[in-house]
This record gives C-alpha cells, structure tokens and sequence, in this order.
C-alpha cells in the first residue's frame, strides 16, 4: 500500500512538472510563433497559419481565442464561397448537369454557412462554463463543424465525374476546396481546445 502512494506521489510530480513546462513553453513564444505550433495539429498547416497570423494580438495565445477565430474565418470563407456559387447559375452556356450541380452546392453552402455561425455563437457564449456544461457546448460545436464540413464535401461530390469537367466545375471545386480546407483546421483547432479542457476537468469519484 505505501510502496503505491509512492507511485501514485512520484506520477502526481512528474505529471504537475510536465504541465508546467508545457505552461512555461507556451508563454515564451511570441503570439504568432503560438500560432505557428498550434497549427501542426491541422491538417494544412501553412494555410492554418496564413489564416490566422492576421489575427495574432486578438487570439493573444488564447485556445478558446484560436479556435473561435478559427471558426469565424471558416464562416467568412464560407458565406464568401456560397455568394460566388450562387453566381454560376446565371453563366452563359452553363448545362443543364451543371446548373443541377450547382443549385444543389448553394444549398449545401447555405447549410454550411447556417451551422458555421451556429458554432461561432456557440463558442461565444460559453463563457466560464466548466463541466458538464462545457461539454455540452463542445458538443453542439463539434458536431455543427463536423456537418458542415459534410456539406461542403457534399457540394464537391455533385461535380465528380469527367461529365463535369470544364469551367464551371474549376471554378466551385476552387473556391468550396479552400473552404473545405479552412473548416478542417478550424475542426481540428476546436478539437484542440476541447481535448485539452476535457483533460483538466477533474474527475468526479463514484
């Protein structure tokens, strides 16, 4: 019994070091170096960090900051995308494949940019929520990017095919490919944050 308080003792300090150095690591780096390294956990970590350097002093190495910025440049790409491919019904000589195509991508674009500012706001109004109530938020975030990123995909399906090919098709895939993009890192950003709240909630004994 006393040889595993020992342990449990030794792991404690070992664990309370780890989180100190990870604090101290964190607090030297200058806001856009944290920028830097949270974005290796994205999928496209130049784009995260092109993203998002803009806004270095505003995040202010903050996780909830990040992927609320995150989450709202998502949303900015998005609205930017879904106004572009509303645009395409109206070319010239578009076929009728296409123009089916194209009307199903605004709506799955509509529906990305509803869910992308149900997060946002979300997110926003967490506030100090701890616990249970954190997770909650977390979840409704999570599974609303996660959709959303379903919808963008959903949008690019509708083009596959060599019977798609040609100019209308370069260009949605252009524009709904960076948001895909971009909602990924962000995905994975809030991902992060919540991982690492989750780890620092205490857990309840039976």
């Amino acid at each position: 019994m006393a040889r595993l308080g020992f342990f449990v003792l030794v792991f404690s300090f070992v664990f309370y070091m780890a989180c100190i150095a990870a604090s101290a690591s964190t607090t030297t780096l200058t806001p856009r170096e944290y920028i830097v390294a949270s974005c290796k956990a994205t999928r496209y970590p130049a784009l995260c960090v092109e993203c998002l350097s803009g806004y270095a002093n505003a995040i202010r190495k903050n996780e909830q900051h990040l992927a609320q910025t995150a989450l709202s440049v998502s949303l900015s790409r998005a609205q930017s995308a879904a106004a572009y491919v509303a645009k395409m019904t109206h070319v010239r000589g578009i076929k009728p494949r296409e123009r089916q195509a194209v009307k199903d991508c605004i709506e799955n674009m509509g529906d990305t940019v509803d869910r992308l500012s149900q997060s946002v706001k979300e997110l926003s109004h967490m506030g100090r929520a701890g616990g249970e109530g954190f997770m909650l938020h977390m979840s409704n975030v999570q599974t609303w990017v996660s959709a959303a990123l379903t919808d963008e995909n959903t949008c690019l399906d509708g083009f596959a095919g060599r019977v798609m090919d040609g100019n209308i098709k370069v260009a949605v895939r252009r524009r709904v490919v960076h948001v895909a993009q971009v909602t990924s890192n962000a995905l994975a950003l809030v991902n992060r944050f919540a991982a690492r709240h989750r780890a620092a909630i205490p857990t309840e004994k039976p």
